[in-house]
């Protein structure tokens, strides 16, 4: 991750410099979660994962809150909780406690209410299996996505490094780049609809409150996109005359 030093030139930091106590106590909660599920052989996830078609047909109603506490496996959850380190202790220290962790648990419990009912609704017009409405869905990826989406809000312009693939960016996009890679290389067991719901949680919650600056309208986007338009033409005719200068130079060479 880089950032700007004190001097305003670039800095590499890799994580936050110090980790807020609300971020490690969701930290530990949900590795107790995790083990505790794992001494009960799964059967956390089988109560508490969302399952559209139990939470309208049995009345499940607690899972949209149970189900961001739960995971899938080792790997799922070290990938969830360094995400919530990284990116969500620097917007603790800036907001505190109390509205970061509203924060979070708004966006995993809206991500749980999409989860719950945009199936259905797809289900409706045609456009989902039956079966999909059965699959449980487990893990504080929709919290996460929430926490991601307010980073690259508050901090539009730090540039992020991403370790694979190394590519550099601006904050701004990191929503997209990761529901690309979600896309690209997460396989078939990624929620989507968690994700995308705790995306839509997270923007009515700034939306409300208002309080970590202009969030991008459409306009804002389409002139960030003609700007970063205008700067790879740049960059072509840059390239081009390079080009030329270096074929003037072997020509005479020659």
């Amino acid at each position: 991750m880089y950032g700007r030093g004190s001097a305003g030139g670039p800095q590499l930091s890799f994580g936050p410099p110090f980790t807020p106590p609300v971020i490690k106590q969701l930290m530990i909660a949900n590795a107790v979660v995790f083990v505790l599920d794992l001494l009960l052989n799964g059967q956390l996830q089988y109560l508490g994962g969302v399952r559209p078609l139990l939470f309208w047909q049995q009345g499940h109603l607690w899972t949209p809150f149970t189900y961001m506490w739960l995971h899938a496996g080792l790997a799922h959850i070290a990938i969830n909780m360094f995400v919530l380190w990284s990116f969500g202790s620097q917007l603790a220290l800036l907001w505190g406690p109390n509205r970061f962790l509203r924060y979070y648990l708004f966006c995993g419990v809206g991500a749980g209410v999409v989860i719950a009912i945009l199936p259905v609704l797809l289900y409706a017009v045609g456009l989902s299996h039956p079966m999909e409405l059965t699959i449980p869905t487990v893990g504080a990826s929709g919290a996460i996505y929430g926490v991601i989406l307010a980073f690259s809000l508050t901090w539009p312009d730090r540039t992020l490094m991403l370790i694979f693939p190394p590519v550099a960016f601006k904050a701004i996009w990191m929503i997209p780049v990761m529901f690309l890679m979600t896309v690209m290389f997460g396989g078939g067991n990624i929620s989507h609809t968690g994700h995308l719901g705790g995306v839509l949680a997270g923007w009515i919650f700034l939306r409300r409150e208002g309080h970590t600056g202009r969030l991008l309208s459409l306009e804002d986007l389409r002139s960030r996109w003609r700007r970063y338009r205008m700067k790879r033409k740049l960059r072509a005719v840059r390239f081009e005359e390079w080009e030329a200068e270096q074929r003037r130079r072997d020509d005479r060479y020659h």
